[in-house]
């Protein structure tokens, strides 16, 4: 049964190529808005928080700052709206998931950036 599930998923399920990121990042990610009969896209900027499950089933969490509340949005890598990802900031983080960094305000919720 699993071997069906996965060729399945392997077979139907389009992929778009992304570019490596991991817990730290700040990243750009450009997605799909309709609206009605219209369509637009939309950015969301912010710090990956974590990333989630394997194969198509994978989500990522980005946490930003929208005046002084904090918004968290969940995307799965998979999504069909989602049309691109920009990696903007490489960030230098221990973790694999950064949820303390909920509590963190002022300069202490800054993350250094990793060297290339």
């Amino acid at each position: 049964m699993e071997s069906l599930v996965k060729f399945v998923q392997d077979e139907f399920v389009t992929r778009i190529d992304l570019p490596e990121f991991a817990a730290g990042d700040t990243i750009t990610v450009f997605y799909e808005i309709k609206e009605g009969s219209k369509t637009r896209t939309q950015f969301f900027r912010g710090v990956v928080i974590q990333r989630r499950g394997t194969g198509t089933s994978e989500t990522f969490t980005i946490r930003k700052m929208s005046g002084s509340i904090g918004v968290e949005r969940i995307f799965p890598i998979n999504l069909p709206a989602l049309q691109k990802i920009e990696v903007n900031k490489r960030g230098k983080v221990r973790r694999a998931r950064i949820f303390y960094f909920r509590g963190l305000t002022g300069k202490k919720a800054r993350i250094t950036e990793r060297r290339r």
